[in-house]
This record gives C-alpha cells, sequence and structure tokens, in this order.
C-alpha cells in the first residue's frame, strides 16, 4: 500500500513560487493496474518521485507499506560517469541481491552490447531507459512505477516489456504515466488523471483517457478564445 496524505510539492526557483500538487489525498493498494494521464507539466513525474520516495513532499507525508521501485524510464537513479555493469553491481549491493545474478540478467534482458561496460553519459536516452527497466526487473519490488519506460528499444525489446510485466503483476502492483492510450489499456485497468495540481480517479482506464482528452480539448479551445 502506498498511501498519500495531505501531500502538496511546491518548487522554488528564481524567486517563483511553483505549486506542482496540491492537499492529495488517496491510496494505491497491492495489485493495482493504475494509468495516471496528465499533459506535460501536469505533475506526472513529480507524483512518480514521490511515490518512489526519490523526492519528499513540501507538506503531508507518503506512507509506504511495500517496496517500490524507481521510475522506470529515467537514469536519474544511477550515476553517469560508471557503466551500466558498475551500476547494475551497485543496485545489487544495495538490495542484497547476488551481483553475478543480476549482471546476467541486466545484461541479457537490456541488450546493449558493449556499451553496457562503457559509462552511462555514452548512453542514448533509449539506452538509459532499458538499462533502468533491466535493472529493476532484477530486483523484486511489490509495487513498479513505469514512466514511458515500455516506448524504449525495438518493437522485439517491447514485447519482453511487456511480457515481463504482465508476469510480474500476479505479485505486484503497477503504476504506470504515458502519453500512449494504447500502453495504458495495455497494461492498466484503472485510471487516474492529473490536471491542476489534483487527481481524480476513476473505476476503468479508458474513462480515465476520455476525461484527459477532455480537458486537452477544452484547454485548446480556451486558448484559442484568449488569443
Amino acid at each position: 500500500m502506498i498511501r498519500f496524505e495531505n501531500v502538496s510539492k511546491v518548487y522554488e526557483t528564481q524567486g517563483h513560487h511553483n505549486l506542482v500538487l496540491f492537499d492529495l489525498n488517496f491510496t494505491i493498494a497491492r495489485h493495482a493496474r493504475l494509468g495516471i494521464c496528465g499533459a506535460n507539466g501536469a505533475g506526472k513525474s513529480t507524483l512518480m518521485r514521490l511515490l518512489s520516495g526519490a523526492e519528499a513532499p513540501t507538506t503531508g507525508r507518503v506512507i509506504r507499506t511495500m517496496s517500490t521501485s524507481w521510475p522506470l524510464g529515467y537514469s536519474s537513479a544511477f550515476q553517469s560517469s560508471l557503466s551500466g555493469a558498475d551500476n547494475a553491481r551497485f543496485i545489487a549491493r544495495i538490495y542484497g541481491k547476488d551481483v553475478q545474478s543480476v549482471l546476467d540478467f541486466v545484461e541479457d534482458y537490456a541488450q546493449l552490447g558493449s556499451y553496457f561496460r562503457q559509462p552511462l553519459n555514452t548512453y542514448s536516452a533509449g539506452m538509459s531507459g532499458r538499462l533502468a527497466f533491466g535493472i529493476s526487473l532484477a530486483i523484486d519490488f511489490e509495487c513498479y512505477l513505469i514512466d514511458e519506460a515500455t516506448a524504449a528499444g525495438d518493437e522485439r525489446f517491447q514485447r519482453r516489456t511487456q511480457e515481463a510485466l504482465t508476469k510480474r503483476h500476479a505479485k505486484a502492483a503497477l503504476v504506470m504515466v504515458s502519453h500512449v492510450p494504447e500502453s495504458l489499456r495495455s497494461y492498466c485497468s484503472s485510471g487516474a488523471v492529473l490536471y491542476g495540481g489534483q487527481i481524480t480517479f476513476y473505476d476503468t482506464i479508458d474513462e480515465a483517457i476520455e476525461v484527459h482528452n477532455y480537458n486537452q480539448r477544452k484547454l485548446k479551445s480556451d486558448r484559442a478564445v484568449g488569443a
């Protein structure tokens, strides 16, 4: 279970007070399959970092009773001057996993070839996403957070990704943010829409996608009128 209690997030930048998320209260249960919709800048990545524990809320608290992955699709959890292999070793030691088993799994899964032993700062965005996904799958989490990671790699890699996520959902929760409705429909059953710093939950992912699309049409219409 992950519970948000009166959670708000504010960023202070160059004298500006940017309220990204405001007074969020919700619970994500074990075995949830939640897809989150939201426009660019709505706070989806901020929400994922709060879910993972990578960032702390400005006010309120986040309670976790299940182990949670970092947001897949981002390599910010890694040291860019180290190789993919060295980052995998570091993560394995943090979580008390057999280092060689983790290395073997990630090398096979991410399919980076010689780049696996090169520094991350030589990787493309897609390669970083594949590494992040491979390392995360090498660790048994109770909740996987996915941020556009399923777009990494070619069609064969994406099929492997879908198979891996389907297999792990039998014993883990899944929270995904994506701009691709087909990805959300493939992995998620329930949905939520992040809009105006607030999050609203829906029983089905289709309903959440419909509300998100309506919000975007309305926003474009309002901008056109304002222009």
